[in-house]
């Protein structure tokens, strides 16, 4: 068993699997029960391998489970505003850091990202039976810090919630991809 998995089973699998994950120790707050689960970006093809077995065991004990793919937002909002061709157009033309600029916009203001995932939260939560899994935050990078996403899912996250977060844990800050200057405003549990 790898270090990856066996985190995943001892640390925050048991507090999924219980009736009321949030009140099991899932969450350091009532208002968002919501935690981190902090692992390796170069462990990212297998925690995916490994947030699918959890997937289907939490299932096989009842509950629902949701994946919301970061990847798959970012997409839908960068082509909200225009085809991803054009996206890789104004690349070659001004500059991955013109576009990165661009894209953080776009996520902020244009077509918040927070949008895209809010929508993708369960119709009728139920906090005892709904879970939600938030992956590909690693495609976010350097465009967007899950920090700002989390400050803005206030009021929309109902159920027990886990963001896997591609970085580094320092002490009490977390680095996002174990790149970016360590962040110390994440109120979240970290796993």
């Amino acid at each position: 068993m790898s270090t990856l998995d066996e985190r995943l089973r001892k640390s925050i699998e048991p507090i999924l699997e219980q009736n009321d994950p949030a009140a099991a120790g899932l969450s350091a707050y009532s208002d968002m029960p919501c935690a981190l689960f902090v692992y390796d970006p170069e462990e990212e093809f297998r925690l995916r391998v490994q947030v699918a077995m959890l997937e289907t065991r939490l299932s096989q004990k009842g509950k629902r489970v949701r994946r919301i793919s970061l990847a798959e937002c970012l997409d839908e909002a960068m082509r909200s505003q225009r085809p991803l061709d054009q996206w890789f157009e104004a690349e070659r033309a001004a500059g991955a850091e013109t576009v990165v600029e661009t894209v953080h916009a776009v996520l902020w203001e244009y077509s918040p990202l927070v949008d895209h995932v809010a929508a993708r939260m369960p119709e009728n939560p139920d906090p005892t039976r709904d879970i939600v899994l938030i992956l590909r935050a690693g495609a976010l990078f350097p465009m967007y810090r899950t920090s700002a996403l989390l400050e803005q899912l206030k009021g929309h996250v109902h159920v027990p919630t886990v963001l896997f977060y591609p970085g580094r844990l320092d002490g009490t800050s977390l680095s996002f991809m174990g790149v970016l200057d360590p962040e110390r405003n994440y109120r979240l549990k970290v796993f």
